[in-house]
């Protein structure tokens, strides 16, 4: 039997599993013919292992579908296939009735999975692997290629050499690389080209913002790799919910690189329960007076345009249904901290009006960016300030996850490129040292551990080429699976890192060595564009159950 086979009979089991194990928890989560919030509750644990299980299985589904029978690529996708059957054996071991599962859920798959785990065939990968150090071929056809080659240029002639010093100085974004990438179009890559932007439909639009996204965080996640995210969620919030003239005005700023941009959206007591939003914003003749405070806004120092959502019904018992989104304009500020007053009529650098008061908050990794807390105090905005003005109240919240399904698609390829970086100082650092008289990369450990990596990061790589285009298509369950290739590829990214790390032995602990900062770097990825938790619990296990109790019911 071929590699692939094993790997289609491998994901064709743990399918069969987890679409039980959903089937089972639907079940116990209904009450009077509905899923329960407070049911699902009760079974988190088998919730989060059944959306952790999920991702990692479309993952190895959409390597295994690339559709290569023999060689590199068959050989990843088993390995990928058998690392996500052996997790689920992991997961349910003992508790298989939580799940609905008999005592070996897999038994009859045992030949396929020791196919997968086979320490020759893993051997075998890894060498590969080390001679080439890529995780598989790419499948990318002449024009997106020349578009990744651009921006890995770019990454390794611009971003590279400045990546430590600015990491370990928590220094900002040295001002040629922001114009840099913005002279290469980097940020009009999904604004349409009637408001100055390259994007002009097509299912591969967005593959585009993945593949420059992944190069640019090969280089530097903190430097370079994190710089188009911000645009892209206020563009798109936008342009799905902004007047002509918002758009008018605001896009083809944003595409030329003229104005920065950041998301003030979380807040100190509510970071994924965005309903519990307290900043507010009253109406006060041609303004809107926002008071409140946000807390991670990166790179909100050196944006000038700021997307703010807050509540504009005082109503708190709307919830969600009360919220609003606003593009707030401010001056560009360098540094830690930064504070801005306004004049009685909103004029920014008076006196006796509102107030911008800020500061970056100190984090293990990801830095240049810098993340800010901001507080506003009777701070005035247009009325046109408001994303569709009047026919934009109360539409924030859907506004903003329309945007983030984006965004996350984009933070799964800012993972796979830290990976790709840590494949890649694996590989060198363990063919170039010797221990005992030989070169790691001879050990078998270190050549199995190479490539389940590469597996790994193919099975992220083929998923986000997949997902990239569903949003483009705008298929129905893309925000599903955008949210699945998320958890997956940064979860991930904290794995392959950490063993990147551990293979550099004493010195992956050194700073001298950028696998210490690609080990950091890696941590915030499973944080932001909504944490792991809450992604698995509130979006990818409700959506699972919710398709299931839609099949049965």
């Amino acid at each position: 039997m071929s590699e692939l086979t094993h790997a289609h009979t491998l994901i064709a089991a743990v399918d069969a599993c987890l679409t039980t194990a959903a089937r089972h928890l639907a079940t116990a989560c209904t009450v009077d013919g509905r899923l329960d919030a407070g049911r699902l509750d009760e079974h988190q644990a088998a919730a989060y292992d059944l959306a952790s299980l999920s991702s990692a299985l479309v993952a190895a589904r959409a390597l295994a579908e690339l559709g290569e029978p023999d060689g590199t690529q068959s050989r990843l996708a088993l390995v990928a296939a058998a690392d996500v059957a052996a997790d689920l054996l992991a997961r349910t071991a003992g508790q298989e009735a939580s799940f609905g599962l008999g005592r070996d859920p897999l038994a009859e798959v045992a030949d396929a999975l020791a196919a997968g785990r086979d320490t020759s065939l893993l051997g075998e990968l890894g060498d590969e692997v080390l001679a080439s150090g890529e995780a598989g071929p790419r499948h990318l056809d002449e024009d997106l290629e020349m578009v990744r080659s651009t921006f890995r240029r770019f990454a390794e002639d611009k971003v590279m050499p400045v990546a430590e010093h600015v990491h370990r100085a928590d220094e900002d974004i040295p001002a040629e690389i922001i114009s840099g990438l913005a002279e290469l179009g980097c940020f009009a890559l999904s604004i349409p080209e009637e408001h100055g932007g390259f994007a002009s439909g097509g299912e591969d639009e967005l593959l585009n913002m993945v593949l420059v996204t992944e190069e640019l965080s090969r280089g530097s996640l903190g430097v370079a790799g994190s710089l188009i995210t911000r645009p892209e969620i206020i563009g798109t919030a936008i342009l799905k919910g902004g007047t002509d003239a918002q758009k008018a005005r605001w896009l083809p700023a944003i595409a030329s690189g003229e104005r920065m941009c950041a998301v003030a959206v979380t807040e100190p007591d509510f970071g994924s329960d965005v309903a519990g939003v307290k900043t507010s914003a009253r109406r006060d003749g041609d303004h809107w007076v926002i008071d409140g405070v946000k807390t991670w806004c990166t790179f909100a120092g050196r944006a000038e345009y700021l997307l703010v959502l807050a509540r504009t019904d005082p109503d708190r018992s709307l919830g969600h249904k009360g919220l609003s989104l606003f593009v707030v304009e401010k001056p560009a500020a360098a540094g830690h901290h930064f504070t801005f007053e306004q004049s009685p009529d909103g004029e920014v650098g008076g006196t006796g009006g509102g107030r911008m008061d800020a500061r970056a908050i100190p984090t293990l990794g990801y830095r240049g960016m810098h993340s800010f807390e901001v507080a506003f105090e009777g701070w005035r905005v247009p009325a046109e300030a408001l994303i569709g003005e009047e026919e934009g109240l109360g539409r924030g919240f859907y506004l903003q996850m329309q945007a983030f399904a984006n965004a996350r698609l984009q933070t799964a390829a800012r993972a796979q490129g830290v990976m790709q970086a840590a494949l890649e100082a694996a590989v060198t650092y363990t063919s170039e040292r010797r221990v005992f008289d030989q070169p790691i990369a001879e050990f078998q450990l270190t050549r199995i551990r190479i490539a389940r990596m590469a597996a790994t990061l193919a099975a992220c790589r083929a998923l986000s080429v997949q997902v990239a285009r569903e949003l483009a298509r705008g298929e129905r369950e893309a925000a599903l699976t955008a949210s699945q290739v998320k958890q997956f590829a940064c979860r991930s990214a904290e794995w392959v890192t950490r063993e990147a790390q551990q293979l550099h032995g004493g010195y992956g602990y050194a700073e001298e060595y950028e696998v210490s900062r690609l080990f950091v770097d890696a941590r915030v990825l499973s944080i932001f564009e909504g944490t792991d938790e809450v992604l698995a619990l509130k979006v990818i296990a409700r959506g699972l159950l919710a398709r299931e109790f839609a099949a049965v019911g």
